[in-house]
Order: C-alpha cells, then structure tokens, then sequence
C-alpha cells in the first residue's frame, strides 16, 4: 500500500503561484471541517504561505462535519467554484464509507466531473481514516471505500495522498501514540492533524518544488466520458420560488450556517409544500437535529412515506446540514412531490422545527 499516488501534476496551481494569488478549496466531512481551528488544512496553509511569500493565498475551507460527497455534488458551485478555487483537496473516504456502493460512485464521479468541468481546476483526494478501516489496513489491503475512490482518481488522472495510513504508518513506527492521532477513534486533534498535513505537505513539496509530475489534470472537454452514466454532475437546486405551500411558512435568511443561504422554514405540523421538478433524483436538505420535525411525502400522486431519521446524541437540537435522498432512477421526466410536516412521534423528536435548505436534484 503507498501514501502517494502523483499522477498528473498540478499545472495550474503553478501557474496561479506564479501570477501571484491561489485560492485552494477544501471539502470533507468533520475531519477536514475548518471550524475547529486545528484541521489539518491549518499546516498545509501555513506550509504554502511560508514556501510562497511572493503569493496571497487564499483559503476557501467548505468541509462539514457529517457530511458526504452526496450533498457536497450540490455545493460545489457555491462554495468552490464560484469562488474561484485552483486547487481542491477531496476528502469524503470516511465520510461515504457507509453509504451504498453504487451510490457513492455517483455522487463522487459526479463531484469530481463538476470539479472538473470548463476552466476546472487542480483537483487531489485525500484519504482519511476512521476505526472501521483499520482491519483491512492492518492486513495490507485497501479498504473498499479508497479502492472505489482510487478508480476514480486512476481514470480521471487526479494524485490522492492516504494521509490515514501516513498517520497509522507513524504510529505503527512509534513516532505518534494513538490517542495522540484519534482520542475517539475518528477525530484527530492537533497532532493527529499535524500528521495528516504532513503527509500532504510532503505531497505538495514534491509537485510544487523538487520533482513536478508531468502532465495536466484533464478538465473540460479533455475528461474522459463518464465511468457511470448516472453520475450526479448535473446536479442543481430548485428555487424555493418554485414551492407551492400550505399552511404558516416563511423563508428566513439564514444565519446559523454559513452554508445554507436561506432556508424555507415551519414549526407546525400538518403544515405542506409541493413542487414540480424534471429529473431523476430528488433529495432534499435541511438544518436538522433532535428540534426537527420528521415528515412524510409522495411522488406522483403515489402512496405517502414516512421519513425516519436517526438523532445521534452528537447533532445536537439543530446545526447538522443533513440530506435525505428521496429518490433515485425516476424516469427522468417531470415530477410532482409533496410532503407534509409530522412530530415523529418517539421521544427522541424534542421539536418540530423544519427547515429546508436545499431541494436538490439530478437530470
């Protein structure tokens, strides 16, 4: 097993190096998540200011804790390419691991396509580690949710760096005890993060300063035809002026996320929204924890399902930006769905709060 696989160099973060300003990205799950202050993306920052003074570095951190490569196909464009991102770390190994293989190959390919897509941009996943991996990295095997990321990252030619197995190759050489790198198993502190950029650092000095690969990322038309047809890269949000409601709504400006602009939002029961939309895919987000309501909804005028979600002690009353996926492989024609607001009935539903984020879906 190798930490590093070069690939492509990243040509065009040279070249924004050189012209003086780079604005690197980074998305992921709570590992990555820049509102601890200590994420691993913290060195990797340092690093690059310190090695590039001559350059204004820009940093654009949407990772989100709890969070998978599903909801981040929908905000790609706000919160990385709108802002102008040349350089994005990928990082959704952990975070997509118990998700259905098939899906998460859609909603990765789809990511990294939109990434990818037009002017595009330098593009390196990261691996990260979490408990359940640890059996087969100890057997010197790939875990399943790296190996399906590494076919990605073959075929569209993007680098990876396995900073969890940097990290467990420290810790395994005694250079880093375990509580030093995961306390709880998933999260690494301060020096378990150190570790992670390390690795990248590594990465990173070799592209950028002694040994550049050759070759360019392929993006816009240079990428290659889609591995699965039905990868999420169209994916778009429905305007919430295309919701027909019922009952007392009101669509706030929403100011307890910074990745939620605004949110169309209720606390009533039996309060209910419609919509048409044209596509195969339907999901919607939300600002959800134990306040949440649960809800219940219908497409096509077909039988009402009820939404069960579980309320982990960890999310707290709200501040998780959750997606629930609805559907997937309609008959990519229009829709009707309607859904209605309920309690949950069980004593883990503490609230009735509803509020939507995103209406998402994929032609």
């Amino acid at each position: 097993m190798e930490v590093y696989h070069f690939r492509n160099g990243l040509q065009r973060t040279v070249r924004k190096l050189r012209e003086g300003t780079l604005v690197v990205g980074f998305i992921g799950g709570s590992i990555t998540d820049g509102r601890t202050g200590y994420s691993w993306a913290e060195p990797v920052l340092s690093w690059l200011v310190a090695q590039f003074p001559h350059a204004r570095i820009v940093a654009e951190n949407a990772a989100i804790g709890a969070t998978g490569s599903d909801l981040a196909v929908f905000r790609a464009q706000r919160d990385l390419i709108d802002r102008g991102c040349d350089l994005v770390f990928v990082e959704f190994a952990v975070n997509d691991a118990g998700e259905a293989a098939e899906k998460r190959r859609r909603t990765r390919e789809g990511l990294l396509r939109k990434l990818l897509a037009g002017e595009g941009r330098d593009v390196v996943l990261v691996y990260t580690f979490a408990q359940p991996l640890y059996a087969d990295m100890m057997r010197e095997r790939m875990p399943e949710t790296i190996a399906d990321f590494e076919i990605l990252a073959e075929y569209y030619g993007l680098p990876s760096v396995w900073m969890g197995l940097h990290a467990l190759n420290e810790v395994r050489a005694g250079g880093m005890r375990w509580e030093e790198w995961l306390p709880d198993s998933i999260h690494p502190q301060h020096r378990g993060s150190l570790s992670y950029a390390q690795s990248v650092i590594a990465f990173l000095e070799r592209e950028l300063l002694t040994a550049p690969s050759p070759g360019a990322i392929p993006t816009g038309d240079a990428r290659p035809p889609a591995l699965d047809a039905k990868h999420w890269e169209s994916a778009t949000a429905l305007p919430f002026s295309q919701v027909r409601t019922q009952g007392p709504w009101v669509v706030r400006r929403w100011l307890n996320m910074p990745w939620i602009d605004y949110a169309l939002s209720t606390a009533a029961p039996g309060a209910r929204l419609s919509f048409t939309f044209e596509g195969r895919m339907l999901a919607l987000g939300f600002d959800f924890g134990a306040a949440s309501a649960e809800f219940r909804y219908r497409l096509d005028q077909g039988e009402w399902l009820p939404v069960v979600r579980d309320r982990p002690s960890w999310c707290g009353q709200a501040g998780w930006y959750r997606l629930a996926v609805l559907a997937d492989d309609l008959p990519s024609l229009q829709h009707e769905c309607e859904v209605e607001v309920i309690h949950g009935d069980r004593p883990e539903c503490t609230g009735t709060n509803f509020n939507l984020a995103l209406i998402g879906v994929v032609k």
